[in-house]
């Protein structure tokens, strides 16, 4: 099963409220990497309280979304944001062609991942990640041949419990670190780097940027099983696969 991290890999935080979400269709398929960045039927509308504010020292000030500055995310050094379509379902198991790695928008799986503080230990398959940034979660992937010990602990302890925070390795990263969240990346070398807590601050169940706030971030109930997660799928998605768009 891996190096298995001190922090439980289950922990979640569950009695989210139910109720009616919206849903926000986004359209095209447009990147920018920034210093200066332009920005279902199914259980997964159920709604959910809002996470507390997050980030440290380094993750409040012009890092807090508002009306005057939905995503203050397009002040972090590096961040690459991308225009995706929401609400698009591939069939299940099937595979979607996705043109980033990680992925961090597109078509994706039914079933969300378990998104509450979700410390996974093995890979897990893209198509329920992505659907969890859909709710609003960020996404933290490491290099598991770069980030171990000290600096692995330390990713560990920001996201569990934590609402809208899930952290997994990631295989064949090309950094050692990978922020996700719907439709914006940041990859990183250092796990004390500050842009950590600037991302989780700016865009972690972001109203703005998410296409279905308030949806729930809990995978109970939905077949998905957080101790034994559907395991990442390497290799060409295949001639089956969705395109990313849905289309």
């Amino acid at each position: 099963m891996g190096r298995k991290i001190t922090i439980d890999t289950t922990h979640t935080r569950r009695g989210l409220a139910a109720a009616l979400a919206c849903l926000t269709l986004l359209a095209g398929c447009t990147s920018e990497t920034t210093g200066v960045a332009t920005g279902e039927g199914t259980a997964d509308t159920e709604s959910a309280e809002s996470p507390p504010s997050s980030g440290g020292s380094s993750g409040g000030g012009d890092f807090t979304p508002s009306e005057d500055n939905e995503d203050p995310s397009k002040g972090i050094d590096g961040i690459e944001v991308v225009e995706y379509p929401a609400g698009k379902h591939a069939d299940p198991g099937q595979r979607v062609a996705y043109d980033k790695s990680p992925p961090f928008g597109g078509a994706h799986d039914q079933v969300w991942a378990e998104c509450n503080g979700a410390v996974y230990d093995q890979p897990v398959r893209n198509e329920q990640m992505v659907h969890a940034l859909e709710h609003g979660t960020v996404w933290v992937a490491y290099d598991p041949e770069a980030v171990e010990g000290d600096d692995l602990d330390a990713l560990a302890r920001r996201v569990d419990g934590e609402p809208f925070l899930m952290l997994s390795p990631y295989p064949g990263l090309d950094r050692p670190i990978s922020l996700q969240s719907w439709g914006h990346q940041l990859k990183l070398d250092d796990a004390g780097d500050e842009r950590i807590d600037q991302f989780i601050h700016a865009l972690r169940a972001n109203d703005y940027t998410t296409p279905e706030p308030g949806a729930r971030c809990d995978a109970e109930g939905t077949g998905f099983d957080p101790s034994n997660p559907p395991p990442f799928e390497p290799g060409p998605p295949g001639p089956g696969a969705m395109p990313v768009d849905g289309a």
